[in-house]
């Protein structure tokens, strides 16, 4: 689809389906997180000019990987692609929003009807939204991707996967978790974890979501919007 016969939607169209960055982030627990040892993020007002500063100023401390952030290869791959070596059209192009109905995972049986094809850009929307960010350290369950889906995605070629909660895996499972990003982050297939999807319904969207240039990044935090084709 070129430029010249699209339609365009009216800038109103844009959603944003991006975590807010605030001192309330939801995280994942760091007792049960595969990444290692996690820290609050925070947020530091250092200089206000509401409070009678001359300039307004905030110093932020948090992990690559807090809220919606895009994983690059190396997170998990020893000598994997980066995130500031990210093809820039990997989130950025026309995706599509899947509506997941299982209960607790993302199947290989309930994606084969849609007919995935090499180089999409696929989202999916679960019931872990918009739930799951309610609280803020521990959601209980929640959907994740099974391994063998992984496996299925990589075999379809896909370009890139996104998802409603801040971990593709299932943190219950650390083998899931391993393997399901290693699968995916092997086949350099790029990772959007933390799309906040309430309200969004399945269909073609164009998708403009970008990471800030992190050299050498294992992942980054980035902005991420849709709106309707």
């Amino acid at each position: 689809m070129t430029g010249e016969n699209r339609s365009v939607a009216p800038v109103s169209e844009w959603k944003d389906i991006t975590l807010v960055l605030n001192n309330e982030l939801p995280m994942m627990p760091s007792d049960i997180s595969s990444e290692g040892p996690v820290k609050d993020p925070t947020f530091n007002r250092f200089f206000d000019v509401d409070k009678g500063d001359g300039v307004t100023m905030t110093r932020i401390e948090m992990n690559t990987h807090d809220g919606t952030h895009i994983d690059a290869p190396l997170h998990f791959m020893k000598g994997g692609q980066t995130i500031d070596n990210m093809p820039m059209d990997t989130t950025v192009g026309v995706a599509r929003v899947i509506e997941i109905e299982d209960n607790e995972s993302i199947k290989v049986a309930e994606l084969e009807p849609y007919n995935i094809q090499p180089g999409e850009r696929i989202i999916f929307k679960t019931k872990n939204s918009p739930h799951v960010y309610d609280k803020r350290k521990d959601p209980g369950n929640y959907i994740y991707i099974a391994t063998e889906t992984a496996h299925y995605l990589v075999d379809k070629k896909v370009r890139m996967v996104g998802m409603d909660y801040l971990t593709i895996g299932d943190n219950k499972q650390p083998a899931n978790i391993k393997e399901v990003h290693d699968t995916l982050l092997g086949a350099e297939v790029y990772v959007i974890e933390g799309l906040n999807l309430d309200g969004i319904a399945p269909r073609d969207y164009e998708l403009i979501c970008l990471p800030l240039k992190l050299e050498k990044g294992d992942a980054c935090p980035c902005r991420a919007l849709l709106r309707p084709l």
